[in-house]
């Protein structure tokens, strides 16, 4: 972190892939903010058309990385995204998902929240408010409704936890030197699903906790999903093979149970795996 007399420089980082509405509701989030990063980098995933998308922003860098077979590249883009941001001398590091628009104080709450606890090892998480279609993005105040499944403190006030399952990847902020120290998110995983429950076990065994920050509001965009996410089961399964193999235990598992209960899946007790029915 910087000298006490001087703020953190906060580069934000995004990963993307299509959603370029979004992206740019994002981006106009980002300007609109009271305090805004110093940087922010766009990782496109085999989407060139995102540096038309990023154009008219100031402070934007588009990285570009192309996918190697079928699957998106998300831990890989995260990382290239934390590196190109520690080059350009990054002390902060905010994560943003592409269809999450920052509010207005979100930078300022993850960056005093930083520098109130620096040195300590911590992933900070803002609360995230899931918007309707049609969400008029001018008055994210009167839209705020948290998640209820994490903390929402009050603004200003940091919680931490240790129950770093809770961690998701919509809305994070750590310090450069934590993410040195983790050394990124593992890319055995490709495609959909494990790859952040992953990120935070590695935390949890470099004796990190959550800090939830409040008021670092996030406001995820509207876009239809499937439940449970049937486009993404052979993903899904082999990253959850990848994440048992490595941490002893199954994720995802509300996920795995619908597969089950659909008849798409089923767990072998002899050898302690999922597997696809038409295996």
């Amino acid at each position: 972190m910087t000298a006490a007399s001087q703020p953190p420089k906060i580069v934000a980082i995004t990963i993307v892939s299509g959603r370029h509405d979004h992206l740019a509701h994002q981006l106009d989030g980002v300007a609109a903010a009271t305090v805004r990063p110093a940087e922010h980098i766009i990782v496109a995933m085999d989407d060139p058309a995102v540096h038309d998308v990023a154009a008219p922003y100031p402070s934007t860098q588009v990285v570009d990385v192309e996918s190697v077979g079928a699957h998106l590249p998300l831990a890989h883009a995260r990382n290239l995204g934390a590196r190109t941001a520690i080059d350009a001398g990054a002390d902060l590091l905010v994560f943003l998902d592409v269809d999450c628009v920052p509010g207005p104080e979100l930078f300022r709450y993850y960056a005093a929240a930083t520098e109130r606890r620096e040195g300590e090892r911590l992933l900070f998480s803002g609360p995230v408010t899931y918007l309707p279609p049609q969400a008029d993005l001018g008055d994210l105040a009167a839209l705020t409704d948290p998640h209820r499944a994490r903390p929402n403190p009050d603004a200003g006030v940091v919680i931490l936890d240790t129950e770093m399952t809770l961690f998701w990847s919509l809305s994070f902020a750590l310090s450069a030197a934590n993410w040195q120290m983790l050394g990124g998110f593992s890319t055995a995983y490709e495609g959909y699903g494990g790859e952040d429950t992953d990120f935070a076990m590695s935390a949890a065994a470099h004796y990190f906790r959550l800090a939830w920050v409040g008021g670092a509001h996030a406001y995820h965009q509207y876009h239809p999903v499937s439940d449970p996410p049937v486009e993404h089961l052979d993903d899904i399964l082999r990253n959850a093979r990848i994440f048992h193999s490595r941490w002893g235990w199954w994720p995802m598992q509300g996920w795995l149970d619908a597969f089950r209960d659909r008849g798409l899946i089923a767990f072998d007790a002899s050898t302690d795996d999922w597997v696809a029915r038409r295996e």
